[in-house]
C-alpha cells in the first residue's frame, strides 16, 4: 500500500471488478483514454479481470486509487511496459469517479506513484502519453514535473508524450518547498522523497 496526502494506492482486488467495468463501459472515459467503449458482459469482464490478478504480469503493476477521506474506490494507476535495460516505465492514471475531479486527487495519486517508482525500483525515467487535446490531464502531469518530450500518433489519434526523470527530483523537490502548499493539488511534488 502506497499513501499520498488524499489517496491510498493499494493492490487491485476483484471487487474493483464493479468499478473498472463501469468506467471502462463509460463512453467519454474511453474517450480520454483513445480507446472504445467495453462491449463485453460483465460476466466476461470479471473471468478476465480474476485471470488478470490471478497471473500478475512481472512488466506491470496495477494499483487501485483510493480516497483517504472515506475509503472509497476512485480510480486507478499503473505502470507498466517496465524496460530493465534502458531503466524506463510508462505510467497510466484514470480517476474514474467524476465527484473527484478537480481536487487534486489526480496529481496527489500520481505524485505518489511516481515517489514509488523512483524510491523503490531501477527506473530512472517514467513516460506517459497523453492526448493532444486533454489539457487537463497535461496540467496535472506538469504539476508532477512531467515534460514535452515529443509527440506519437496512436489508432489515429496525437498525443503529447511527457517524460520525468529521478535526476531532476532534488530540483523539483526544491522548488515545491518554495511554493506554497494548498490542498487542491496545485504544488508540484510536494512530499517526493
Amino acid at each position: 500500500m502506497l499513501t499520498g496526502q488524499k489517496v491510498i494506492l493499494r493492490e487491485k482486488q476483484i471487487s474493483d471488478a464493479g468499478n473498472d467495468y463501469a468506467w471502462r463501459c463509460d463512453p467519454d472515459l474511453a474517450r480520454l483514454d483513445a480507446v472504445s467503449p467495453l462491449s463485453m458482459s460483465y460476466r466476461e469482464y470479471v473471468g478476465y479481470y480474476a485471470d488478470e490478478l490471478q497471473y500478475a504480469s512481472r512488466q506491470r503493476r496495477r494499483f487501485a486509487i483510493d480516497s483517504i477521506e472515506d475509503g472509497k474506490h476512485i480510480g486507478n494507476c499503473m505502470y507498466y511496459d517496465i524496460d530493465e535495460d534502458r531503466k524506463q516505465t510508462e505510467l497510466g492514471i484514470m480517476i474514474g469517479d467524476r465527484s473527484y475531479w478537480g481536487k487534486g486527487f489526480g496529481t496527489d495519486a500520481v505524485t505518489t506513484l511516481v515517489r514509488h517508482v523512483f524510491n523503490d525500483t531501477g527506473v530512472d525515467r517514467i513516460y506517459l502519453n497523453t492526448l493532444e487535446w486533454n489539457v487537463r490531464a497535461q496540467r496535472c502531469f506538469r504539476k508532477c514535473g512531467f515534460i514535452a518530450c515529443g509527440q506519437t500518433t496512436k489508432r489515429g489519434n496525437d498525443f503529447l508524450v511527457m517524460e520525468l526523470h529521478r535526476s531532476w527530483m532534488d530540483s523539483i523537490e526544491a522548488d515545491s518547498e518554495a511554493m506554497p502548499h494548498g490542498d487542491n493539488g496545485d504544488t508540484p511534488l510536494p512530499y517526493v522523497s
